[in-house]
Protein backbone atom coordinates (compact mmCIF):
# COMPACT_ATOMS: atom_id res chain seq x y z
CA UNK A 1 0.00 0.00 0.00
CA UNK A 2 1.46 3.34 -0.98
CA UNK A 3 1.41 6.33 1.35
CA UNK A 4 -1.24 8.02 -0.83
CA UNK A 5 -3.62 5.13 -0.20
CA UNK A 6 -3.20 5.05 3.57
CA UNK A 7 -6.42 5.85 5.40
CA UNK A 8 -6.32 9.08 7.43
CA UNK A 9 -6.56 7.21 10.72
CA UNK A 10 -3.43 5.25 9.88
CA UNK A 11 -1.48 8.15 8.39
CA UNK A 12 -1.94 10.11 11.63
CA UNK A 13 -0.35 7.42 13.80
CA UNK A 14 3.24 7.56 14.96
CA UNK A 15 5.73 4.83 14.02
CA UNK A 16 5.60 3.56 17.60
CA UNK A 17 1.81 3.11 17.31
CA UNK A 18 2.14 1.22 14.03
CA UNK A 19 4.77 -1.06 15.56
CA UNK A 20 2.39 -1.76 18.45
CA UNK A 21 -0.42 -2.63 16.02
CA UNK A 22 1.91 -4.97 14.12
CA UNK A 23 2.96 -6.75 17.32
CA UNK A 24 -0.69 -6.93 18.41
CA UNK A 25 -1.66 -8.63 15.14
CA UNK A 26 1.29 -11.02 15.22
CA UNK A 27 0.34 -11.96 18.79
CA UNK A 28 -3.17 -12.78 17.49
CA UNK A 29 -4.60 -9.98 19.61
CA UNK A 30 -3.29 -11.41 22.87
CA UNK A 31 -2.65 -8.59 25.31
CA UNK A 32 -1.09 -11.11 27.66
CA UNK A 33 1.46 -12.01 24.98
CA UNK A 34 2.13 -8.33 24.25
CA UNK A 35 2.74 -7.68 27.95
CA UNK A 36 5.42 -10.40 27.86
CA UNK A 37 7.01 -8.98 24.71
CA UNK A 38 7.15 -5.45 26.13
CA UNK A 39 8.07 -6.69 29.64
CA UNK A 40 5.21 -4.73 31.20
CA UNK A 41 2.00 -5.62 33.01
CA UNK A 42 -1.26 -6.49 31.31
CA UNK A 43 -2.95 -3.26 32.54
CA UNK A 44 -0.14 -1.22 30.98
CA UNK A 45 -0.71 -2.86 27.59
CA UNK A 46 -4.47 -2.46 27.98
CA UNK A 47 -4.06 1.26 28.67
CA UNK A 48 -1.83 1.68 25.62
CA UNK A 49 -4.37 -0.11 23.45
CA UNK A 50 -7.20 2.04 24.83
CA UNK A 51 -5.25 5.23 24.02
CA UNK A 52 -4.55 3.96 20.53
CA UNK A 53 -8.24 3.21 20.03
CA UNK A 54 -9.07 6.76 21.12
CA UNK A 55 -6.56 8.20 18.63
CA UNK A 56 -8.10 6.17 15.81
CA UNK A 57 -11.66 7.15 16.76
CA UNK A 58 -10.73 10.82 16.77
CA UNK A 59 -9.11 10.63 13.37
CA UNK A 60 -12.06 8.74 11.85
CA UNK A 61 -14.08 11.95 11.82
CA UNK A 62 -13.20 13.15 8.33
CA UNK A 63 -14.55 16.67 8.59
CA UNK A 64 -12.20 19.31 7.25
CA UNK A 65 -13.24 22.00 9.72
CA UNK A 66 -10.09 23.81 10.94
CA UNK A 67 -11.32 23.96 14.56
CA UNK A 68 -12.02 20.23 14.67
CA UNK A 69 -8.66 19.51 13.04
CA UNK A 70 -6.91 21.65 15.67
CA UNK A 71 -8.65 19.84 18.54
CA UNK A 72 -7.74 16.45 17.03
CA UNK A 73 -4.09 17.43 16.56
CA UNK A 74 -3.92 18.63 20.16
CA UNK A 75 -5.38 15.34 21.39
CA UNK A 76 -3.07 13.19 19.25
CA UNK A 77 -0.06 15.18 20.49
CA UNK A 78 -1.37 14.73 24.07
CA UNK A 79 -1.78 18.48 24.63
CA UNK A 80 -5.43 17.73 25.40
CA UNK A 81 -6.97 14.52 26.71
CA UNK A 82 -9.21 12.55 24.36
CA UNK A 83 -12.33 12.89 26.52
CA UNK A 84 -12.07 16.67 26.55
CA UNK A 85 -11.39 16.74 22.80
CA UNK A 86 -14.50 14.67 22.16
CA UNK A 87 -16.66 16.98 24.31
CA UNK A 88 -15.30 20.10 22.58
CA UNK A 89 -15.96 18.67 19.12
CA UNK A 90 -19.48 17.51 20.02
CA UNK A 91 -20.41 20.90 21.51
CA UNK A 92 -18.93 22.71 18.51
CA UNK A 93 -21.02 20.56 16.15
CA UNK A 94 -24.18 21.22 18.19
CA UNK A 95 -23.59 24.97 17.99
CA UNK A 96 -23.13 24.83 14.24
CA UNK A 97 -26.21 22.67 13.76
CA UNK A 98 -28.32 25.11 15.79
CA UNK A 99 -26.91 28.07 13.86
CA UNK A 100 -27.80 26.39 10.57
CA UNK A 101 -31.48 26.12 11.52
Amino acid sequence: MTIELLPDWMANLEDEDLAFIKRFLLASGSLKELAKQYSVTYPTVRLRLDRLIQKIKLSEDTEKDPYISLIKRMAVKEKLDFGTAKVLIEEYKKLHQEAAK
